[in-house]
């Protein structure tokens, strides 16, 4: 119990500092490449990301999802990457290779596909070196750049709110 409430403060510490340090140094150029963070047991419609990003006009090759699991013997058979809080150690930091691999990848457009807040995600979120970012919570108005306030089910009108801003902004 004790070790439960330390590990969420030092997520929420973790998250506070990584956000007050973060550069907001947008680059005006086409979404050439994009990730995906979502929680698996709310949603784990891959189709549907995978649609939108081709209506986007964005190569498969350039998507990468990674998808939080609530234990880790729960991670579905795929070739896409997983962490549970199983993968962070008890100062919230994360130990996973997959969780790492993600975070440092230079995205052009990250994709916050989960609803309520959760710190795990969070943490991926405010850690990911993207260059723009695009959530669905406004909980936290600290972690993305631009927020679309709907409920995962709402699939089109995320897809139609996200290209109509992606266009207005000149990102498409």
């Amino acid at each position: 119990m004790f070790f439960k409430q330390f590990r969420t403060l030092s997520l929420q510490k973790n998250i506070t500092l990584i956000l007050k340090s973060r550069i907001k140094n947008f680059k005006s150029d086409k979404v050439s490449s994009v990730g995906v963070i979502f929680d698996y047991d709310s949603y784990h419609n891959y189709d549907f990301f995978r649609n939108l990003i081709k209506d986007m006009g964005i190569n498969d090759n350039k998507i990468r999802f990674i998808a939080m699991v609530d234990l880790e013997k729960n991670k579905p058979n795929s070739w896409d990457s997983f962490f549970s809080l199983d993968n962070f150690d008890w100062l919230g930091r994360p130990k996973s290779y997959e969780i790492e691999e993600f975070i440092e990848q230079q995205f052009d457009l990250l994709i916050s596909y989960y609803k309520p807040n959760q710190l795990e995600l969070n943490l991926v979120t405010s850690s990911s070196k993207a260059n723009f970012k695009i959530g669905i919570t406004n909980e936290d108005t600290r972690l993305h750049d631009l927020t679309i306030d709907i409920e995962p089910e709402n699939t089109e009108v995320f897809k139609i709110e996200l290209i109509k801003y992606l266009t207005q902004l000149n990102r498409l």
